[in-house]
């Protein structure tokens, strides 16, 4: 497609220069630009069948890893305590992750407060209406798997991971995250989404 086309030519003409500390603020804000083009021309022009399908899944297995590392990278700024954390908190750090994640007006609309590490953990992880929550993630993780069973006519281990996953996050508990390690929570994570790709690709491309 067109946006395809136009980034491949765009990104053989970066330059070095293009990397530098002046002008690599320009260079990612155009990858944001044309990402959003890309995903635009999918959802917007694709066949629904499964071609549309192992696209949209590949773009959340990858969203909520990418969520999840981003997240996990700035455990260590979190206090064990969930009372008064806020006192330590590096305002422009959190705000690093939110922007990281296009999430900091999402933030502030759902919240009306001032960045905590426990509304700022929520949102990425336990939100429904967050696009980038592991929960919305998983939701469509499990969604479009779904609709591939039913177009190959087989489900398989990814499928029950999918939605042993969804159904945890859906019922967890922000304060009992925080009680048990975010840390620990985000690690675990990680290792099961690891195992589910594998079965993904196990499933669909063995």
């Amino acid at each position: 497609m067109g946006s395809v086309n136009s980034t491949w030519l765009e990104t053989h003409a970066l330059a070095d220069e293009d990397f530098t500390t002046e002008r690599i603020r320009r260079v990612l804000d155009w990858v944001k630009e044309r990402s959003l083009l890309f995903g635009g021309a999918v959802v917007g022009t694709m066949l629904r069948n499964d071609a549309f399908w192992f696209t949209r899944l590949g773009t959340f297995v990858e969203r909520a890893d990418n969520t999840a590392r981003i997240l996990d990278v700035k455990y260590h700024v979190l206090l064990p305590g969930y009372e008064g954390v806020g006192g330590t908190l590096d305002y422009y750090q959190w705000t690093a992750i939110l922007r990281a994640v296009s999430a900091l007006r999402a933030y502030h609309w759902v919240y009306l407060d001032r960045l905590k590490p426990w509304f700022v953990a929520e949102l990425l992880i336990l939100r429904p209406e967050m696009p980038r929550s592991l929960v919305t993630c998983q939701r469509e993780i499990a969604h479009y798997l779904e609709l591939l069973a039913g177009a190959y006519g087989a489900s398989g281990e990814c499928h029950r991971l999918a939605g042993q996953m969804y159904s945890r996050l859906t019922y967890a508990k922000i304060e009992e995250i925080f009680q048990r390690g975010l840390h620990e929570f985000l690690t675990e994570f990680i290792d099961h989404h690891t195992q589910l790709g594998n079965q993904i690709a196990r499933q669909y491309l063995a």
